[in-house]
């Protein structure tokens, strides 16, 4: 049988959120990721799929150029190409074995598994099981990794929280363990399965509720990741209902959302209420201060790995 590799490149910041968009057209198993071989290059990294050439080739290779014209359309991936092979690569087996046997340690705490996972955690180690899958926040992304980091020093128990944008649903499920109440809100609807079945999968079903949904005026700004139309999403009205929102999303969103983080956080005696932003790298990170300290944020908090940067803010 014959294949149709299908290549793209993309940035360093799209990279997990194309792999989401791509996960309704395609085989977690037939995809693989590379580094981008031209260092003067706008692209970081190229994605391969594989397809069997059968008599669906031609509408899948539809549907997935259909999925990528909008993030192509802004400049975040290139042109969709195809080659015809006489076998799949094998690489992409090796690549799904190692997918299956992960097991990541960030911060003090976390320990992020794949599902397949065999693993004795100790007694302090809070254990984070997810799906084998390439959708966005899968634990080995450095936005996902500062965003655990930064919800690890700032949740604290009884906190009513927001994970918006929760892709795999990993950070929902982070500050469920934490001891956190979350609700957590994608306005892609595969992202919010991913979510639940995070949820499901830890246990932690009366800690968290999943919605697809946005926050205020977010609806307003299309789908996150250059999806298709999300007009029928429901809005969260921001009304100071929030103790924590975590935001691991595109720098345009945080921008464009300041004033209605601000607005949906809330300050109590005991606890100021916390922002953390993270989902873009420091080239942005200025814009990004910019428009919290405008809506009136305070930083308190942030790290950073190579040029990916999470910065956490409390209510000024």
């Amino acid at each position: 049988m014959s294949w149709i590799e299908l290549s793209i490149d993309t940035t360093n910041e799209a990279v997990d959120w194309v792999c989401t968009l791509l996960a309704k057209a395609i085989a977690v198993e037939d995809m693989h990721i590379s580094e981008y071989q031209e260092e003067s290059s706008q692209w970081t990294f190229t994605i391969q799929m594989y397809l069997p050439e059968d008599a669906r080739i031609h509408q899948r290779i539809d549907e997935i150029e259909k999925i990528l014209t909008p993030l192509n359309r802004t400049g975040m991936t290139s042109g969709l190409q195809t080659f015809i092979l006489d076998h799949k690569p094998v690489h992409i087996a090796l690549e799904s074995h190692t997918a299956s046997s992960l097991i990541r340690k960030i911060g003090d705490r976390f320990v992020v598994l794949s599902a397949t996972s065999d693993y004795q955690a100790h007694p302090q180690e809070i254990v984070l099981r997810l799906q084998n899958s390439l959708a966005f926040g899968s634990g080995l992304h450095p936005a996902t990794i500062l965003s655990l980091r930064l919800l690890e020093r700032h949740v604290k128990p009884n906190l009513d929280t927001l994970d918006l944008g929760s892709g795999s649903g990993i950070l929902s499920v982070a500050m469920a363990k934490l001891g956190a109440k979350v609700l957590a809100i994608d306005n892609d609807p595969i992202a919010v399965s991913a979510t639940q079945d995070a949820v499901e999968r830890n246990q932690v079903t009366q800690q968290v509720t999943v919605k697809e949904a946005s926050l205020g005026s977010a609806s307003q700004l299309g789908h996150w990741m250059g999806g298709d139309s999300i007009e029928s999403v429901p809005a969260i009205a921001a009304q100071k209902q929030f103790d924590l929102i975590v935001a691991n999303i595109f720098a345009r969103v945080h921008i464009s959302l300041a004033p209605e983080f601000y607005k949906a956080l809330r300050s109590t005696s005991t606890h100021s209420g916390i922002l953390i932003t993270a989902g873009y790298t420091s080239d942005r990170s200025e814009n990004v201060s910019s428009a919290m300290l405008e809506a009136g944020f305070l930083e308190c908090d942030r790290a950073q790995i190579d040029e990916w940067i999470a910065i956490a803010y409390r209510l000024g």
